[in-house]
């Protein structure tokens, strides 16, 4: 797996750190998606019927109820995540848990988006009083979560929704700790069981203890 050179600039704007790590994905862990995304896409005349744990082929315009195709898919994305102040709230009980880490770890937001949207995202994170550090990438998690915890053999956390993230970043980093935390747990029946080394939470107040064990704090 490659690194994202965008992501790997963003990375060398940090400082260095040997504090634990934490690395958190965005949609779906820290901000909600699933909930407020079909309420964005009635807006726009579209809606949102989840047969399944994708997007492309569940979307259908409202009017004709024709399956709307790939490239439309990702415009709509793009359309949500510059307007993601109006509909993004913070998951229930990740700030608290966040700041109860206090400055014990290093906290850092990988999300899988456009980097042209990393402005929006930034600003809205900031809102909300989530000033961690964002990183985005368009490629593979495994290599940006390496990257970032360096050549120390510092304890490091990675909190996904996605299967195939915890996956990379198992191959990239064979010893970190892999949590499967999902805002919308209905959605874990379109998956298949997460592998046995993945430690699965049911939501913030049940992850906090057990990231707080992960890295010895």
């Amino acid at each position: 797996m490659s690194d994202d050179p965008e992501t790997a600039r963003q990375i060398e704007e940090l400082a260095a750190d040997t504090r634990p790590l934490l690395v958190l994905d965005v949609d779906d862990v820290v901000l909600e998606f699933i909930r407020p995304f079909p309420h964005f896409l009635k807006s726009r005349g579209y809606g949102l019927t989840l047969a399944s744990f994708r997007l492309t082929g569940n979307i259908a315009e409202t009017a004709s109820g024709r399956l709307i195709e790939q490239p439309e898919v990702t415009a709509l994305l793009g359309d949500f995540f510059d307007a993601q102040a109006d509909w993004q709230s913070i998951t229930d009980g990740a700030a608290e848990t966040l700041a109860r880490l206090g400055d014990r770890a290093e906290i850092i937001l990988l999300t899988a988006m456009p980097h042209r949207h990393r402005a929006v995202r930034r600003a809205h994170l900031d809102a909300l009083g989530l000033n961690y550090p964002l990183l985005t990438t368009e490629m593979a998690k495994g290599p940006a979560v390496a990257r970032l915890r360096g050549k120390t053999g510092r304890p490091v956390v990675f909190v996904d929704d996605q299967p195939h993230n915890l996956a990379s970043v198992r191959e990239s980093v064979a010893n970190a700790n892999l949590f499967h935390l999902m805002a919308d747990n209905s959605l874990r029946a379109f998956l298949p069981p997460v592998p046995d080394d993945v430690i699965v939470v049911q939501d913030w107040h049940e992850a906090g203890p057990k990231i707080v064990g992960a890295l010895g704090l």
